[in-house]
């Protein structure tokens, strides 16, 4: 038998029939032809083209990089099972292992830029949704970046672009490593940073609790700053994303059962429908002359307050959950007079003793976070006490997620 000129092939003898064997084949030339033997009338067949991956040696290099870059957000690379995706590249080349692994490896990493590491967002209060994390989407987007050869940058527009989120990673990179306190302070608020709406939009309001200020941005600017109260440790404020949507002038208190377990008797309060305990307007009422509603869950508002000795603490942490707003009376008139242009109804309320509601033209979108290192208007970095001791829990949080399985082509088999 004659194999033709310049190709090398090994006859495997059977009991009238041989093949050449994928292997030889491939050694030889990857465009030998396979022969069916034995017959005088055998035509040559093509051999079956390679297989083509999803992952390329360059895309699996690429996503490497990526991952230990990681480590400049405040993650850390040993998380996305590096070693085992090189073990399996070494010892497989582009394979169904490694392309099973490298897309394990690169979800973990999209979901971790675009939603955070920690799942458990309520063990620290924080009920602010982030934008969709649906993970059919990421995969999607993960297949067309492979197919567009753009890995690195779909990974990294899935990091937060706000300019505090900037600020804080460069402080990071700057921050020597035997600072560890403010290393993991900084670790800590890049993870809440991931946590947040990619966009706040043009108009809202932003309360950072340890910083103990609320700021009122208009049209992508802050406008004006206010001093605040906000809940003490046993009674923390829920980090919350709700509107502002009307204000209520010379309001009523309907004081919430957890605080009227402990005000039987109490003279000034009426009991109203339902067995609600109830207080109204006038000098000493908790919520002062002005409260700005908010409808949510956890029955949270900015409102007035008569302890006005309170606002000129350094550590302001001392409400039920509520912020009280040091010259809520200003903010309630420019918050009318930037939606509509006129501020004399609420002015004229403010002068009297009746109850009075009126309706924000315009609902304000007002974020309530926890940032223990935030930014100032100068563009610096500034670190603020931590009044409910959770920067610590949130790094061990971070340190303890779950790491990317390493999945071989046998477990994948099983599973």
């Amino acid at each position: 038998m004659v194999i033709s000129t310049g190709k090398v092939a090994t006859a495997v003898a059977s009991v009238g029939i041989a093949f050449l064997t994928t292997a030889s084949v491939l050694a030889a030339s990857p465009d030998a032809h396979r022969f069916a033997l034995g017959s005088p009338n055998s035509e040559p067949v093509r051999e079956a083209p390679r297989p083509q991956h999803l992952w390329s040696m360059e895309a699996v290099r690429a996503l490497q990089a990526e991952a230990l870059a990681a480590e400049a957000e405040g993650l850390d690379p040993r998380a996305y099972a590096l070693a085992a995706l090189d073990a399996a590249l070494a010892r497989e080349g582009e394979s169904e292992t490694v392309d099973r692994l490298a897309t394990d490896v690169a979800l973990a990493l999209a979901r971790d830029y675009a939603h955070g590491r920690v799942t458990e967002r309520r063990r620290f209060d924080w009920h602010i949704e982030a934008d969709s994390a649906d993970p059919d989407s990421l995969a999607g987007e993960l297949q067309l970046a492979l197919k567009e050869k753009r890995l690195r940058p779909w990974l990294r527009s899935l990091l937060p672009g706000d300019p505090r989120y900037v600020a804080l990673r460069e402080a990071y990179a700057a921050t020597p490593r035997e600072d560890r306190e403010a290393r993991d302070s900084l670790r800590a608020n890049l993870e809440r940073w991931r946590w947040m709406p990619r966009s706040l939009g043009p108009d809202h309001i932003y309360v950072n609790v340890p910083s103990y200020t609320l700021a009122v941005v208009d049209e992508g600017r802050p406008v004006s700053t206010y001093t605040v109260v906000v809940g003490k440790p046993s009674t923390p404020t829920p980090q919350i994303a709700v509107e502002a949507r009307s204000i209520v002038v010379n309001p009523w208190w309907n004081v919430p059962p957890s605080i009227a377990r402990g005000m039987n008797g109490r003279a000034g309060f009426i009991v109203g429908p339902g067995g609600m305990l109830r207080q109204p307007p006038g000098p000493g009422n908790a919520l002062g002359k002005v409260k700005i509603d908010m409808p949510n869950p956890h029955a949270i508002y900015l409102h007035d307050t008569p302890s006005k000795a309170l606002f000129g603490r350094e550590s302001r942490a001392f409400s039920h959950g509520c912020i009280r707003v040091k010259d809520i009376d200003r903010l309630a008139t420019e918050l009318v007079a930037l939606d509509s242009g006129n501020p004399q109804p609420v002015r004229k309320a403010l002068a009297g003793s009746a109850t009075r509601t009126m309706s924000l033209p315009q609902a304000r979108p007002v974020y309530l976070v926890y940032f223990t290192a935030d930014v100032g208007e100068d563009g610096r970095v500034i670190f603020y006490e931590d009044p409910y001791r959770r920067d610590r829990r949130l790094v061990d949080a971070l340190e303890n997620a779950t790491q990317v399985v390493a999945r071989t082509s046998t477990a994948a088999g099983q599973g």
